[in-house]
Order: structure tokens, then sequence, then C-alpha cells
């Protein structure tokens, strides 16, 4: 089946009443006191049925391939309303591509979110991700500067959290030509994008320029420890086991270097003076309890935090958000959310003399 007739059954399956989509799905799978949505259960269903079984692949450029293809079977429409503009950043080891996204209604300074995709650090990149800042940046009301950071194995720890950085310092430094203030700039991510944005704002915190604000969505951040919720959904939830196993042996092959706290920030031993975070997690997701684990250690340690587990959902479901449904529910409230953040942050930064 040619990708473009997967497309078109794909939205046709998922655009079925409710019974019949149930049906595809199979019975209700419940774990840990959640129930699977529907919606993810569907698609979960589907993929397996086009053969498709978690991230990884025999080479990184077989997983990329997939994962651009998978994307594409996901995107059924570009969302307008939004102005896109191709940026490349300097940095000490080469220019990166990036992306600014700017709302039509947005037109004078404002907040920038400067984004980094997530793909375990391997596979995705500014496209793969398209659909989600253009969301975040309608959606939120904010410019959004997505970075194409460099990947695995070709670039391998710690390049990724370097062009991160160097992006994060890009942005202080050229914020008017950006739309923004040095002051207004926050960071996020999801997955290993999560992870960048963590790392950023722990690089930074003793530094005068600093995020003002952190969007972590299933954030990665302890590299050392296998958790209860990897145990659980480790396979069958998009994200596998064998996963994470593959592309922490392609960023980072030494197992000594992953205690590093440019990569496990959950092992830092001080995290007190990191801006405000929303931390976001999945109820069936293996990464869920280290994102938890790291909003118990954000709110001992003294820094504001909002934490949201969307239970019935999967890894990954920022991509998913044009299936509809919980996606499309799930990317509203954390495009919300976002915006009460940076709108409460602002505030408080104008209140101080």
């Amino acid at each position: 089946m040619s990708p473009q007739v997967q497309a078109v059954a794909l939205r046709a399956i998922l655009q079925l009443p409710q019974p019949l989509r149930r049906l595809i799905a199979g019975a209700p799978i419940r774990l840990d006191g959640n129930e699977l949505a529907l919606d993810a259960q569907l698609l979960l269903r589907l993929q397996r049925m086009i053969g498709h079984d978690g991230l990884s692949a025999p080479t990184p450029e077989i997983a990329r391939a997939a994962m651009v293809q998978s994307n594409k079977l996901m995107t059924f429409n570009r969302l307008g309303g939004v102005s896109v503009g191709e940026r490349r950043i300097p940095t000490p080891s080469g220019e990166l591509a990036a992306r600014l996204y700017r709302p039509a209604e947005v037109a004078g300074p404002g907040p920038l979110l400067i984004f980094y995709h997530g793909g375990g650090f391997v596979v995705g990149d500014i496209e793969t991700h398209d659909d989600a800042c253009r969301f975040l940046a309608r959606q939120a009301g904010i410019r959004v500067l997505s970075v194409d950071y460099r990947l695995a194995p070709e670039h391998r720890f710690p390049a990724a959290f370097d062009d991160a950085l160097a992006a994060f310092r890009f942005a202080a430094d050229n914020a008017e030509a950006l739309g923004t203030t040095p002051e207004s700039i926050a960071v996020g991510g999801d997955s290993a994008g999560g992870n960048l944005a963590a790392v950023v704002s722990y690089a930074t915190r003793s530094e005068e320029i600093r995020p003002a604000f952190q969007l972590l969505v299933y954030p990665a951040v302890d590299a050392t420890r296998r958790r209860r919720s990897r145990e659980l959904f480790g396979r069958g939830f998009l994200l596998t086991d064998a996963d994470i196993d593959w592309f922490m042996a392609n960023y980072v092959p030494e197992v000594g270097e992953r205690g590093d706290h440019r990569l496990s920030v959950l092992l830092a031993e001080d995290l007190t003076g990191l801006p405000p975070a929303y931390v976001v997690t999945a109820g069936f997701d293996p990464l869920r309890d280290e994102g938890e684990a790291y909003v118990q250690r954000l709110k001992e340690s003294g820094v504001p935090v909002i934490d949201r587990r969307f239970e019935d959902l999967i890894h990954g479901f920022m991509n998913l958000r044009q299936a509809g449904g919980r996606f499309q529910e799930a990317m509203v409230e954390i495009a919300s959310t976002l915006r009460a953040g940076l709108a409460l942050r602002a505030g408080r930064l104008q209140d101080q003399p």
C-alpha cells in the first residue's frame, strides 16, 4: 500500500463512529489503574497492522526515514494563521538550521519559546515537529524558534546539549531581531527535546540571562536507572524499552557518562534557582516515572512547577495532534497552560524592582 493510500485510509478510519473504532482497536487496555484512550489504542493497532512497532531500526538512517514517513501519515493539513521563516544559528561547531513561527495576530515584541524536538537524540528534525510548533505558536499566541540540533551517532553526547545551549544564547543575544527580549525567552521540547530544555535551564541557572520558563513534555531526565513505568509500558506503547536502549547506545555509548548532569539532570545535586516549569507526562509512557521524579525534585528545591499527567495517553502524543480526539484536547491544554504560565511569569518580572 502506497503512503498516499495509507494516509487516506488512516484518516477515514479515524473518522469512523466510536463503536467501529472500538471494534478495530480491540477491548479496552487497562494498566496501572488507567485506561488507554481509544484514540491512542486505535493508532497503536493501526501502526502494528502496517508493520510499525517502536522507533528504533537497524540503522539511524532507516529510523529517521520511518519517523518522517510516520509524520507525513499523521499530518493531514498545514495549520494556517502562522508565518514561518527559516533562520541560521551560528555555533562553534557550525551553523544550525532553525525555523521561526509567528502567529498572524502577534506584531509587537512578546515571549519566545525555543523548541527542541524529540527523537531520542537520533531521529526527528524541525520538519517532523512542524505541526506541534505551529500549534503552540498559534494557540499560545507566542513566537516559537525550532532548533535543528545535531543528531547521534554522527554527533554524540554532548553535541545536542552544546547546540541547545548555543541556540539559547544566540536567541538572548539577538532577542530584538527575533521579536522578543532576553528576559522573555522560554525553552521547551518533548522527550529528548524536553531533556535539552531542562539541561539548558540547569546550565544557565546562575547566569544573568536564563530561561524565563521551561516546558518539559514527557522529558527524559535520567539515563542511569530503570523505573517502574519502563517495566510496565516498555512494549506496545510506541516508545519501547528496546528503543530507549538503542537511543542511548547511539547518543552516549559510554555507560559511565550517562550520569552527567548535561544528560541526567535529575541527578544534579542542587536544582535551586531554576526557572518555573510546566512538566507534562503520559500515563502509558516508559518515561513517566522519571519525569514525575523530576517534578518532585523541583518542588523540593523551591522551583515553581505545574505538573500534569495525561493518564490515558502515550509517549509521542504531541506529534499525533491531527488525529484529533484526546490528542487535540491534550495539545490545547498544553498550549493554554504555556500561555498562562508565560503571562504569569511576565507579570512577576514586571513587578520586581
